[in-house]
């Protein structure tokens, strides 16, 4: 049985995680599954935005307790190579050219919340838990925190990460780590219209305007104001940037609106 599923409709892709009767927690295959998907994704092939979403009764309860079972008996050079697996399924999912949103519900803890850290936008269920709960094991949210961090701020990562509590859509939304809290049936027709406001959007664009957040947060500011400038310019010469500017002048739909 294939942990994730991928079910392409067009310029929407939908990217489920399968296994319902663990309320889709992670284990080797998952991993796996979804950090291959997430290294197959290319601008121009046909994909505009990517939907992540959970089956059953949660988004993603974080470890298996049968993985987990594992790791227990683990050498720390196993652990290592179990760690650098899920590191780089992360580091997939946050480089990915097409945006990708997050539909959540149910729960989201641990590496599941991790999850809605890497998407570009999240539309949660208002009764949704979150909680980076790593620490009530007496481990740590490590391998998520570059994105977490990037995502909620060091302060509101010291509250949750050091106690562990688990809390609701709303502060969700409030830190940052949710854009949008709805009744679960109303989160469809949500991200129904981010998607097409996406696919108005250049495909080119919306990749390099991804990238464009990622590398100014990065940056001092003057690092940051010389790597834009060249950013814009490279933009402007672009065939799709001279496309979007010339249709605009010209009150016309560029090419790649549907």
């Amino acid at each position: 049985m294939l942990h994730v599923l991928i079910e392409p409709a067009g310029p929407v892709v939908r990217v489920t995680l399968n296994r319902p009767d663990v309320r889709n927690a992670f284990d080797e295959a998952l991993v796996a599954e979804l950090t291959a998907w997430a290294r197959s994704v290319q601008v121009g092939t046909g994909a505009r935005v990517a939907v992540l979403a959970g089956a059953g009764r949660s988004f993603c309860a974080g470890a298996d307790l049968a993985w987990m079972s594992k790791m227990v008996r683990y050498s720390h050079d196993e652990n290592v190579r179990d760690a650098r697996a899920m590191a780089a399924m992360f580091e997939a999912l946050d480089a990915l050219p097409i945006p990708l949103i997050g539909r959540v519900h149910g729960a989201a803890l641990g590496g599941g919340a991790g999850l809605a850290a890497v998407c570009d936008i999240v539309v949660a269920a208002e009764d949704t838990a979150f909680g980076f709960t790593e620490v009530k094991l007496g481990i740590i949210p490590a391998v998520i925190s570059p994105y977490v961090i990037a995502k909620i701020g060091a302060s509101a990562a010291r509250e949750l990460f050091l106690t562990g509590v688990r809390f609701s859509a709303a502060r969700a939304r409030e830190v940052g780590l949710v854009h949008v809290v709805a009744d679960e049936a109303e989160l469809d027709r949500i991200i129904a219209r981010y998607a097409t406001e996406v696919q108005t959007a250049g495909p080119h664009a919306v990749a390099a305007a991804k990238t464009l957040v990622a590398r100014v947060a990065r940056q001092d500011r003057a690092a940051a104001i010389e790597s834009t400038i060249d950013a814009i310019a490279e933009r402007r010469v672009s065939p799709e940037g001279q496309e979007g500017m010339h249709a605009f002048l010209e009150k016309r739909k560029p090419s790649w609106t549907p």
